[in-house]
């Protein structure tokens, strides 16, 4: 009996220890920060917010944590989930607390070191302050920034989290919002199937992906520039109006000509985004494309490029569109979306 119960005492250890090989823990992560040799050079001076191992892993938690939230039920992991792209996938609108519908679809966290502007609006000009809005609004986590401070102190663990990654227990604004920066400029899409056939790392389109890799440089690259895939400019593209309280990019410049246009968002990921536009009201993709070929209204503030043709729009054909998605999919980073170091366990 002893030696029956050692061997299966010795098969429980290996077990165990097999399992502890396939994991990777938390400390093996690598947060250096490297820009894709095919991207340009980030528009946030990361020097000044160094990206630590503590510093990653303290943001991540506040990502993941609904302490941020005014009830506790909402975190920002909420509303961007990871396996679609960081968006809150099956919403039209996104949902804060008690259920609340608020404004706009959740727009995607990819590349965030490479962004000038955040939300729809562009009414966030900088990383480190993106956080700010949504905390704060009624009907998304309805929460103060004083009170968030105020809990993370009295709590249990988050004092020593702070002094791991900042030296010190002392838990300020500056410091709880550059730990979420920390985590979100790992969020770095650069693996898709466009990448490699960019880098000639081996990889090529097929025909129909290369067709609609034409298509696209043709007729959407002006707004969709490479290798982002959005030029971050604000556009009004068209768009029956729903909700006349959201007037886009006018609400944050108060200018005329910013009525109803929205920042051009980045098609990476796109495929596993749905659903689309500021306010999703675009189950999918083919939607989107019949109303960029025959389905915008025409107004004083639609922007210019798409009054090229009448009626306005962009022409294109079942071809096109049938090639254009091809390429689309190629956009889709698949590492990106389960990488383990941005999951939430």
């Amino acid at each position: 009996m002893r030696l029956t119960g050692n061997i299966l005492l010795l098969g429980l250890c290996s077990i165990l220890l097999s399992c502890g090989e396939t994991t990777q823990p938390e400390e093996s992560f690598d947060v250096t920060f490297t820009v894709p040799s095919n991207f340009p050079a980030p528009v946030y001076d990361v020097s000044k917010n160094p990206i630590t191992k503590d510093g990653f892993l303290l943001g991540k938690k506040l990502f993941y944590d609904g302490i941020l939230s005014k009830d506790a039920s909402i975190s920002c992991g909420t509303c961007h989930i990871q396996s679609s792209g960081f968006t809150q996938h099956g919403h039209d609108l996104s949902h804060g607390i008690a259920d609340r519908l608020t404004l706009r679809n959740t727009p995607g966290i990819q590349n965030v070191a490479w962004k000038k502007f955040f939300q729809w609006d562009g009414g966030v000009f900088n990383l480190d302050l993106f956080a700010i809005n949504p905390i704060t609004a009624h009907n998304e986590m309805d929460e103060t920034l004083e009170n968030i401070l105020t809990k993370l102190r009295r709590h249990a663990h988050y004092p020593g989290l702070f002094k791991s990654a900042f030296g010190s227990e002392e838990i300020t604004t500056e410091r709880f919002l550059k730990a979420l920066s920390q985590f979100q400029l790992m969020f770095i899409s650069s693996g898709s199937k466009y990448d490699k056939v960019m880098r000639n790392e081996g990889v090529t389109f097929t025909v129909e992906e290369q067709d609609g890799y034409s298509v696209f440089k043709q007729k959407c690259a002006t707004c969709h520039t490479e290798p982002l895939f959005s030029d971050e400019s604000f556009r009004n593209t068209g768009l029956a109006v729903r909700n006349q309280n959201d007037k886009g990019r006018a609400l944050i410049t108060l200018n005329e000509k910013d009525v109803y246009a929205y920042i051009v968002p980045s098609l990476r990921n796109i495929m596993i985004t749905a659903p689309y536009m500021h306010d999703g009201r675009f189950d999918n993709i083919d939607k989107v494309l019949n109303h960029y070929e025959k389905g915008m209204i025409d107004s004083p503030y639609l922007d210019s490029i798409f009054k090229q043709q009448n009626p306005a729009g962009i022409a294109l054909s079942e071809q096109d569109k049938t090639a254009l998605k091809a390429f689309l999919h190629t956009l889709t980073d698949q590492e990106f979306v389960q990488r383990r170091m941005l999951s939430e366990y």
